[in-house]
């Protein structure tokens, strides 16, 4: 291999943190994101069903009360 080039599968080098991430990450509950991705794709997908049906309900219920 030439010298200067890398290896395709070679790692990255670290990327030096970005100021606007870094602001933005203080306020992400990482909790939430780890217990999300606890989750198979299919029960993700579930979960994501169960919350878009849970919404129309409310947007209907709204909907309703203003007539």
């Amino acid at each position: 291999m030439e010298e200067g080039r890398r290896h395709p599968r070679s790692p990255d080098p670290p990327l030096a943190p970005d100021p606007v991430i870094e602001a933005y990450k203080k306020d992400v509950d990482r909790t939430l994101l780890r217990e999300n991705l606890k989750l198979t794709p299919e029960e993700r997908l579930h979960k994501l069903t169960q919350v878009m049906r849970s919404l129309g309900e409310v947007r209907a219920a709204a909907a309703a009360s203003r007539r």
